[in-house]
């Protein structure tokens, strides 16, 4: 399985972007700002584009199996949950079924991520290890 969040321009300290599975759209997405490279903000920058792994654990903050991005360096505890906009996310991945360009947000972040927590937990279950590649802008 592959898994690609491909990313728009950061705007208004808000990225948008779409995650492809096997090539395929699966979703919007949202994240906080992409900075330079060795540029962070607490809480208020997205991951460094690049290949991670993708594991399923238990998160102590939602109480649930949730999927975490590990091995970001200088990065922890980054999760792909539910949320709506920049407000909702500290370098998390947030997943949504629409969106909307003018307030940067997305919708239906809940259905969106119970469809991708639904996909990638068969993998999971049959090979315990999943990868997850973001791509910046051009």
């Amino acid at each position: 399985m592959q898994i690609r969040v491909v990313r728009e321009p950061t705007k208004n300290d808000t990225t948008l972007g779409a995650l492809f599975i096997d090539g395929h759209w699966q979703c919007h997405t949202l994240e906080d700002v992409i900075r330079p490279a060795g540029e962070k903000v607490y809480g208020e920058t997205a991951i460094p584009a690049g290949r991670y792994k993708l594991i399923l654990s238990m998160s102590n903050r939602f109480k649930k199996i949730m999927p975490e991005v590990v091995a970001v360096p200088g990065f922890a505890g980054i999760r792909i949950h539910a949320g709506n906009t920049a407000k909702d996310t500290e370098g998390c991945l947030l997943l949504g079924q629409t969106r909307n360009v003018e307030t940067r947000s997305i919708g239906q972040s809940k259905l969106a991520l119970q469809a991708f927590t639904t996909k990638i937990t068969a993998v999971w279950d049959a090979k315990g290890e999943l990868w997850i590649t973001y791509v910046n802008p051009v």
